[in-house]
């Protein structure tokens, strides 16, 4: 294994579920020592369930959604109700560059573990409070998941059928949020190499969803309008949706930004006779006759699947991709080739597939050096190698429910 970009980079890790702890899987990746302090008392749900299929995990190191989310990390326990889990805690802060926390704002500050407290003990420390709205405004003591994130930040409102209820986003907001916030860690460690300062990083998940609308945002901010849902369809381009295929609940999305596509994909299509139809000549006139178009297109797509029509229609130039699904997704010729999934060895579950770091540096790879921790299992080189305990000492917090 080639060394990261982050080597010798030590986080200590708060986190839990997915919008904060993905953030410090990818600096992981990157290379960083990553410790998750987690505890038996209050299991990290990720280890415990999938929001997403509902699936429940009899034990905590069975979790296939905890080990996509942690890979390459390390893992203590620590029952931080305890006083001398506490300290023990801010021992492995005295030792680290950041702390990265997504807890309701205030759980740290009371457990003694607040930025405040933190910077006392190391002054130049980087810590990351991920929150739903941050910790200060009149929102600063609201929880919440991915759903109220896409909700307050305002990307549900726009997403969705006219007719129909705003969007439900679910965990792909989190990875937003995470991958935000990886970002404003990497810009405070390169001001800290720069300054020597270190810094608080106040992390709205909310805010992160927001600045992805811009356009949105400045359209009402400037003219008075309010963005609406309107489905798969353009402001602008038609035709521009996702149309039916072959087979059961398939279905290919075309965008059509200009004539020439245009012409490019009738010419893909055969150049039927109802291509050549006046409402259909012009980008103005084919999004005002839009319905009547896609009902049309419709009648050719639905006699191909969804990957030959992406063939033909990429073939020819024209923006075109498959609705896919999960099980699409992981067979996937193009994503195999690209390296997006990879194999992981894991001792508990065995075999599983992985999403691979989502991008590529030349000179300091970023990599999957290994499975995600079992719950504990580096309690003695965090507490003996690198805090000095002797063994001893460590049976006997295990003992007293401190380590655990």
């Amino acid at each position: 294994m080639s060394e990261g970009p982050l080597e010798g980079v030590r986080i200590a890790d708060f986190t839990w579920a997915w919008a904060g702890a993905h953030a410090i899987g990818l600096l992981a990746m990157m290379g960083a020592e990553a410790i998750k302090i987690e505890s038996r008392k209050r299991l990290d749900h990720a280890r415990v369930t999938s929001i997403t299929t509902g699936e429940k995990f009899t034990e905590p190191d069975k979790s296939w959604v905890f080990n996509n989310i942690n890979l390459n990390k390390l893992s203590v326990t620590l029952n931080l109700t305890q006083p001398k889990a506490v300290e023990l805690a801010k021992r492995i802060v005295e030792v680290s560059d950041v702390v990265a926390q997504n807890m309701r704002p205030g759980v740290m500050d009371r457990l003694g573990l607040g930025y405040e407290a933190l910077r006392e003990i190391k002054p130049d420390i980087i810590y990351l409070s991920s929150s739903a709205e941050g910790a200060t405004g009149p929102h600063g003591n609201y929880t919440g998941y991915a759903s109220n994130f896409a909700a307050i930040g305002g990307l549900s409102c726009i997403t969705g059928y006219p007719d129909g209820l705003p969007g439900d986003f679910r965990g792909e907001i989190d990875i937003i949020s995470a991958t935000t916030s990886t970002f404003a860690i990497l810009a405070a460690l390169n001001h800290r190499q720069r300054t020597g300062q270190g810094q608080h990083i106040d992390f709205s998940s909310s805010e992160s969803v927001s600045v992805l609308m811009g356009d949105v945002l400045l359209d009402y901010t400037m003219n008075n309008r309010a963005e609406h849902r309107q489905g798969n369809r353009d402001s602008f381009m038609a035709p521009h949706n996702c149309y039916r295929c072959k087979g059961e609940d398939k279905w290919i999305s075309i965008a059509i930004a200009n004539d020439r596509e245009w012409q490019a994909f009738c010419e893909a299509m055969g150049n039927p006779d109802w291509a050549k139809d006046r409402r259909f000549s012009g980008g103005l006139s084919r999004h005002q006759h839009q319905a009547e178009l896609d009902g049309l297109i419709e009648t050719w797509t639905i006699n191909h699947t969804h990957r030959e029509a992406m063939e033909i229609l990429q073939k020819a130039g024209v923006a075109a991709v498959p609705s896919f699904t999960s099980a699409d997704l992981i067979p996937d010729p193009h994503l195999r080739e690209r390296g997006f999934w990879l194999d992981v060895e894991h001792p508990v579950i065995g075999n599983t597939v992985v999403s691979a770091p989502p991008w590529k540096l030349s000179e300091t790879p970023i990599e999957v050096r290994r499975h995600a921790p079992l719950i504990g299992e580096h309690n003695h080189y965090v507490f003996g190698e690198l805090l000095g305990l002797s063994s001893a000492q460590i049976a006997r917090l295990e003992e007293e429910s401190v380590i655990y």
